[in-house]
């Protein structure tokens, strides 16, 4: 049920994504936006879209947010992908937006990305004034200076150092890095419902942190050509991850205690929430 529901998600995602685009000037700016947005496993839309299922919330209203999370996303991995951070040319299987098109394009489309995050996020059709305005507000919370942008921080001034970071302080990083996003998506059914979130929440806080740790695993044993990107950074660069603190497999045990953690968060749902498990459950069997 999963795997098909995320296939269907994703194609309203596109649908919806080429509605919004062919809206815009056909310019190198606009076609690096809707490059940036193809592709990968739109896991950050499906669960604002599988929440607002648990709360009878429309796909015609959820499918906004769900685009602003993508795109907010997008923008980040365009920035991060960027010479003067990560300097990755591999992403999705494709170059990376700055090696496509080129730099100074790559960091335009990257700003016009985050921009529309939250024109989508506080479109009129996401429901009343309060809804909206507490998605926009959540969603400038999770990817400023107190979630994402914060952990990419951390993450970056822990290069500059020769003391590797411990693992309270990795998860820390991880909790805005990774986390933030998608305990933002996870809560969006809630909000979108004017509900309750906080089984959510803890749902996705600890789902959060078994995807950091399944990528650091996947960056350790994983195929490139599966990923679609280049692996083993982390430790080429001599990073603290949580597979270089826990060992293998000490790591491969915390993200399955972990996603058993998050099934149990949403047991409130009961039946209702399963696919919402087997999300839990892919996190940590994924390959890319």
């Amino acid at each position: 049920m999963f795997a098909q529901r995320l296939t269907e998600d994703g194609g309203l995602i596109v649908t919806h994504f080429d509605t919004v685009f062919n809206r815009l000037d056909d310019l190198p700016v606009t076609r690096a936006m809707a490059y940036a947005t193809t592709g990968g496993k739109r896991l950050r839309g499906f669960l604002v879209l599988e929440s607002a299922r648990l709360h009878d919330v429309a796909p015609a209203t959820a499918i906004w947010p769900a685009c602003a999370i993508e795109a907010l996303h997008a923008y980040s991995l365009v920035h991060d992908d960027l010479p003067c951070m990560d300097d990755d040319d591999l992403r999705r299987g494709r170059p990376t937006v700055h090696v496509a098109f080129d730099e100074t394009t790559a960091v335009l489309a990257g700003d016009a990305l985050q921009t529309l995050a939250f024109e989508l996020a506080a479109h009129p059709d996401c429901g009343p004034a309060q809804v909206r305005a507490d998605l926009a507000l959540s969603l400038a919370q999770a990817s400023g200076a107190q979630g994402m942008v914060l952990g990419q921080a951390l993450d970056i001034a822990a290069e500059s150092t020769d003391t590797p970071l411990t693992l309270e302080q990795i998860t820390h990083l991880q909790a805005g890095k990774t986390g933030a996003l998608i305990t933002w998506s996870a809560c969006a059914g809630a909000v979108l419902a004017q509900a309750e979130p906080e089984p959510l929440r803890q749902y996705a806080q600890a789902l959060g942190l078994a995807f950091q740790i399944a990528d650091d695993i996947l960056d350790e044993e994983g195929d490139a050509e599966k990923a679609g990107k280049r692996l083993r950074k982390d430790a080429d660069a001599g990073k603290a991850t949580f597979v270089s603190l826990l060992g293998l497999e000490a790591a491969k045990s915390r993200a399955a205690d972990l996603v058993d953690q998050a099934c149990t968060a949403v047991d409130v749902y009961g039946d209702r929430a399963e696919t919402l498990r087997d999300a839990a459950r892919f996190v940590i069997s994924r390959e890319s």
